[in-house]
């Protein structure tokens, strides 16, 4: 699985992520994802299976995460527009520190086989 640190400046700079963005007006999820990848990672995907949807109250903000499976269609990830990059195992998950947003998607992550499984 592939994540991404975030830069340093950034909110809740320094912490790791699963790659994506905010989404702009008019855009569906799957587009802002897929528009997301390009500009950050330099890659084309497929968004496909919807795994996670869940919303995050932080006290300057609130979310809205969706996590989709993808598929790389072009290129090879590299750190365009975030500090760092990592394809992860489910056990290497723990050495990493997320947002609190993603401890529901993590706790799956970690427990649910099946989305590992290859396509």
């Amino acid at each position: 699985m592939l994540i991404t640190q975030r830069p340093a400046q950034a909110h809740l700079g320094g912490l790791w992520e699963f790659p994506g963005g905010k989404r702009e007006e008019g855009e569906s999820f799957e587009q802002c994802l897929r528009r997301e990848l390009v500009e950050e990672l330099g890659i084309e995907v497929t968004a496909g299976e919807l795994l996670e949807d869940l919303t995050y109250n932080y006290p300057q903000k609130t979310v809205r995460l969706k996590f989709f499976r993808c598929s790389l269609k072009q290129g090879e990830p590299r750190a365009v527009g975030c500090a760092d990059l990592r394809w992860v195992t489910r056990e290497q998950l723990n050495n990493y520190t997320f947002p609190p947003a993603d401890a529901r998607l993590l706790d799956r992550l970690s427990r649910d086989m099946q989305i590992w499984a290859a396509e």
